[in-house]
């Protein structure tokens, strides 16, 4: 007979019986239901200042004794229903963050309960073998080689960092990760005037400083200049500079345009550079068959970075990168202290994801990616990132035809335009009086919950930038959406005018 230990089972004030997390779960499941029937109803955005939401929490410090459970879920679930702007509503046309898939949803409530660390194949085997998997599915749908490297990140910053260090690794020319930057030339980075602001972040926090990019001009369509940029690497070379890495956008946060990859390639290999592409919003749309021969030619860089969380729909965070050739992320990243004793398949080697990127403890983002890819399939993908596309150009073509709205781009998903008054002095050159109006439309949609909406600014003009990555919006926003910022647009030109 086992003898009984004073003191056991042990008690937590955090843990719950099971009868008790089902009971819960079901509640929060049936609440959750209910929110996602009723959203398409509901504002996009809340009319919500800091200051309101801080007097909702309250001003109280940390509490002494704990709560009840049911309680605080019931409480915390009314507060995000009721005071968040909702991505997966139909509506929600803004920034490049996509609603979520369902699944998705459930995959992280599942992937937390098991809660595996996939940063070791010991500690993660199943969850391993399922981001490598996912790693090799993203490729083969975007046409990169799957016997490619890679790994699931928080977003495209860290992504695209993925790429500049394995990069910065594979071209210095010395064991950079040892000696660092001191006494050898410095490394310089090109991109378009259009890229995002991860690359000055990579250039700072990663010891080269901002200094070292060198930004190309770009064209009319927002794409960068190779001339230009193999311009700027010769001058480089010939200064003594040792250029390392080039990086091409395929879908520019602004307006989605997409660099012309297949001659920045030549260019990469004519000076043996590494070629980047950074696809965090782009990269699936090379899964459409009628994509653009540049978009496609994501096939050739050495890295790709690219956000699943973006166009394929996964819950926030889901970032994801890929390396042409693996060992380029174990050159750059791996580490095997003592206590890392996970290399025993001799023969039956596993993949330990702490030697593929900055974060040693992972959590298991890749489940919620791989789900969806398996509910939905090749073709249901490329239907959803088509419809997308295709909504869009039918909102771009009614910007088009209404006589106060002004057209500027369509790439992608990405429409850009801007709400100009029939009756505007022609003096007004379409300067500062219009940027303000724009400006005020933007907020106030954003603040009723019209819609929601975000801006890109071209030539100095500040306009309205839609971008659908929502497999929820319809035809019926596309339909509708331009009238609500004519009308907007009229009540806030009366308004402003007479002050400017």
């Amino acid at each position: 007979m086992e003898k009984e230990i004073p003191g056991l089972p042990r008690t937590a004030p955090v843990e719950m019986d099971p009868e008790t997390f089902r009971r819960l779960g079901h509640a929060l499941v049936d609440d959750i239901a209910q929110f996602m029937k009723e959203l398409p109803g509901k504002p996009v955005s809340p009319d919500l200042t800091p200051t309101k939401a801080r007097q909702l929490l309250g001003s109280e410090g940390l509490p002494e004794k704990g709560g009840e459970p049911a309680g605080l879920l019931k409480q915390t679930a009314s507060w995000l229903f009721e005071h968040s702007t909702f991505n997966g509503h139909p509506r929600f046309l803004g920034y490049i963050t996509s609603s979520p898939t369902p699944i998705g949803a459930l995959a992280d409530l599942l992937a937390a309960a098991v809660n595996p660390n996939v940063g070791g194949w010991q500690l993660s085997p199943i969850a391993s073998e399922i981001e490598r998997q996912t790693i090799r599915w993203i490729a083969e749908l975007i046409g990169y080689p799957t016997d490619c490297g890679g790994l699931l990140v928080s977003g495209g910053n860290m992504a695209n960092f993925v790429g500049f260090l394995a990069a910065r690794k594979a071209k210095a020319g010395w064991n950079i990760r040892e000696k660092g930057l001191r006494d050898h030339p410095q490394l310089v980075a090109y991109a378009s005037a259009e890229t995002h602001t991860w690359l000055q972040k990579a250039a700072d926090l990663f010891g080269l400083g901002t200094a070292t990019i060198r930004w190309i001009e770009t064209d009319d369509r927002q794409r960068l200049h190779p001339a230009l940029l193999k311009q700027a690497i010769e001058a480089d070379l010939a200064g003594g500079a040792q250029p390392f890495l080039v990086v091409g956008t395929v879908g520019t946060v602004s307006t989605g345009a997409v660099d012309p990859i297949r001659e920045i390639h030549a260019i990469c290999r004519e000076f043996d550079l590494w070629l980047h592409i950074d696809g965090a919003y782009g990269a699936f749309y090379a899964a459409l068959p009628e994509a653009s021969a540049d978009a496609k030619a994501l096939s050739l860089a050495d890295s790709v970075a690219m956000d699943p969380h973006k166009w394929l729909y996964s819950p926030l965070e889901a970032g994801g990168v890929l390396v042409r050739r693996p060992e380029h992320l174990i050159e750059a990243f791996s580490y095997n202290p003592l206590y890392y004793h996970f290399h025993e398949n001799e023969g039956d080697p596993e993949v330990n994801f702490y030697e593929y990127g900055l974060q040693n403890s992972r959590g298991f983002r890749a489940l919620k990616v791989w789900l969806a890819l398996r509910q939905a399939g090749r073709q249901g993908y490329v239907d959803m990132i088509r419809e997308d596309c295709r909504l869009t150009q039918i909102l771009a073509g009614k910007v088009r035809q209404h006589p106060e709205l002004e057209f500027f781009t369509c790439e992608m998903s990405i429409a850009t335009f801007r709400y100009v008054p029939t009756n505007l002095p022609g003096t007004d050159d379409g300067g500062e009086y219009l940027n303000k109006l724009n400006t005020a439309i933007l907020e106030h949609l954003r603040k009723t919950g019209e819609f929601f909406l975000s801006n890109a600014v071209i030539g100095g003009r500040f306009l309205l930038r839609s971008c659908i990555v929502n497999f929820r919006t319809s035809l019926r926003e596309m339909e509708i959406l331009p009238d609500i910022v004519v009308r907007v647009g009229r009540e806030l030109d009366q308004k402003l005018r007479p002050a400017s």
